[in-house]
């Protein structure tokens, strides 16, 4: 069964300011391709974009340039799922049902109305199962909870 990517792993693959993390992600994706395990939402390839030019303390993750050729790169490797109606209305009923943000709720939605079981991501509760979609965090080592 194929998970969904949240954003957070696609800016990691570039950060190096965070190693391990950014190891971590790297493997993900690498394995995503070649199992063909993991699908990207729309919505992450476009706050990928602004993630990685956005200036933080100074610090710019990839020039523009940079990010949309890595934004090609990812339409190219990976099934990408785009939104509908259903998961436009199905986000506004998980904001209210989960307590979740916005953009947590819409990632939420892609990942029940394509079916997917899993979401991989840190900004999540971990182990958390949101309707049929279970979040799991990459970052924590195994065996820990948090």
């Amino acid at each position: 069964m194929a998970a969904l990517i949240d954003t957070n792993i696609l800016v990691y693959r570039f950060d190096f300011r965070f190693a391990e993390k950014q190891k971590i992600a790297t493997e993900i994706l690498r394995q995503g391709i070649l199992e063909e395990s993991v699908r990207l939402p729309h919505q992450a390839i476009v706050e990928f974009i602004a993630a990685v030019t956005r200036p933080i303390r100074g610090h710019i993750i990839l020039k523009q340039a940079d990010a949309l050729r890595e934004a090609e790169e990812l339409l190219k490797q990976f099934m990408v799922l785009y939104p509908n109606e259903t998961i436009v209305r199905n986000a506004i009923r998980g904001c209210a049902a989960y307590q979740l943000n916005w953009f947590d709720a819409h990632m939420w939605s892609y990942a029940e109305y394509y079916g997917l079981s899993e979401i991989l991501t840190e900004d999540l509760q971990h182990d958390r199962l949101y309707g049929t979609v279970r979040v799991l965090n990459p970052f924590i080592a195994k065996g820990s909870a948090g």
